[in-house]
């Protein structure tokens, strides 16, 4: 027997931040992305909270791939406090401190209570707000850790386009090709189902829809808000079905160079799904095996609109589609690009990021296994 549930309420649509007013609570411990602060969006936050009457303390302390010293700073300040909320705001690795705070004040707390997390992301791209699912850097090793437990679920989310009006172009790119990569792990998973298949379709079919039109366009507030779904539907999606290699290269490649996540996926993407896929190169098309993964792949081709005479075609397809995203964002098509090393430097870490990769909890799930020799191959063909 399987089970699918979706723990997290979702609090959307026009004025979903004004959800805050009908806390009940002693007060709230806010962690927040420090542009959340310095820009003043915070008092979108501690407005509605005094209007509720709510104190609240707030923790700003988040840096992207957030380490461990981090947290257990901010363990220490939600202890100083009497919070029975907490509510997290900001991007990706906001959430995840937020998480990983609670996680960790846990048996420190009377009780060994669980506060309750409300989620609010101000980017589309992680889905971190109704995920099991957080990263923590362990900056000695150079490597993301990926964490995942029930009791690290938010236990509501607000999605509201007012925070993700601003986001910046390049940002809009990366954590939307982000959004895609969750939602075709999810699809080509082992662990797939008809619920977690009908969340990540739907994701891919908004990608396909809005993702251009959100980087093109900031005022395009139809297409923030339906980028904004799909980054939660995907994180719904993959929460159940898992994840795959994709993100298993992408956390090392972050964690050894710092390239932001979203990104480091969209460069890895073409390679891993052509591995899944057993499409090698100068293979004849009548060659390619029906296996899960191709057949999925052949279906997301379809919900972008590809036209293929063949698997073998809708497969390659995808790959030229993703390629054409990467172009018209401007996102980098491979490490080089990045800018973020040398040559030497990156080839001299492939052998221990192949290792990390294959590790990495995210990688156990993926449709095809791989060997540290295709890793690797992987790796160096991502230069």
């Amino acid at each position: 027997m399987n089970s699918f549930q979706i723990p997290t309420a979702i609090h959307f649509g026009t004025g979903a931040l004004d959800w805050l007013k009908t806390l009940k609570c002693r007060h709230v411990f806010v962690v927040a992305d420090p542009f959340v602060v310095k820009s003043g969006a915070i008092t979108q936050i501690t407005g509605r909270l005094e209007a509720a009457g709510v104190p609240s303390t707030i923790f700003s302390e988040v840096i992207p791939d957030p380490p461990i010293e981090t947290v257990a700073a901010g363990v220490k300040a939600l202890l100083a406090t009497e919070a029975d909320v907490m509510v997290a705001i900001g991007g990706g690795s906001a959430l995840d401190t937020a998480k990983l705070i609670r996680e960790f004040a846990r048996p420190m707390r009377s009780g060994n209570t669980l506060l309750r997390l409300v989620a609010i992301p101000t980017t589309s791209g992680t889905g971190s707000e109704v995920t099991s699912f957080a990263i923590v850097t362990d900056t000695a090793a150079r490597n993301k850790v990926t964490l995942v437990d029930d009791s690290l679920l938010p236990q509501d989310a607000i999605l509201d386009v007012e925070l993700v009006k601003t986001v910046p172009p390049a940002l809009v790119a990366d954590t939307g090709l982000d959004v895609f990569t969750h939602a075709m792990e999810a699809l080509v998973s082992p662990q797939h189902n008809d619920f977690t298949d009908a969340l990540a379709q739907k994701a891919i079919e908004l990608v396909g829809a809005y993702l251009l039109r959100s980087y093109l366009d900031a005022g395009d507030l139809r297409a923030r808000t339906k980028m904004h779904s799909a980054s939660c539907l995907a994180g719904m999606a993959f929460n159940a079905a898992s994840l795959g290699l994709n993100h298993g290269i992408a956390h090392t490649l972050g964690g050894h160079f710092h390239i932001p996540h979203g990104r480091a996926n969209a460069i890895v993407l073409p390679q891993v799904i052509a591995f899944n896929a057993g499409l090698e190169p100068g293979m004849a098309t009548s060659a390619l095996q029906s296996t899960h993964a191709v057949r999925a792949y052949v279906a997301c081709a379809r919900l972008l609109g590809l036209q293929s005479m063949c698997a073998a075609t809708a497969v390659r397809a995808l790959i030229q589609w993703v390629g054409f995203m990467r172009h018209e964002m401007k996102v980098p098509a491979s490490v080089s690009e990045t800018g973020k090393c040398s040559e030497a430097e990156y080839r001299a870490a492939v052998p221990e990021m192949a290792d990390a990769a294959l590790k990495d909890r995210c990688t156990a799930g993926n449709p095809r296994p791989a060997t540290h020799d295709q890793v690797v191959a992987i790796l160096n063909a991502l230069w």
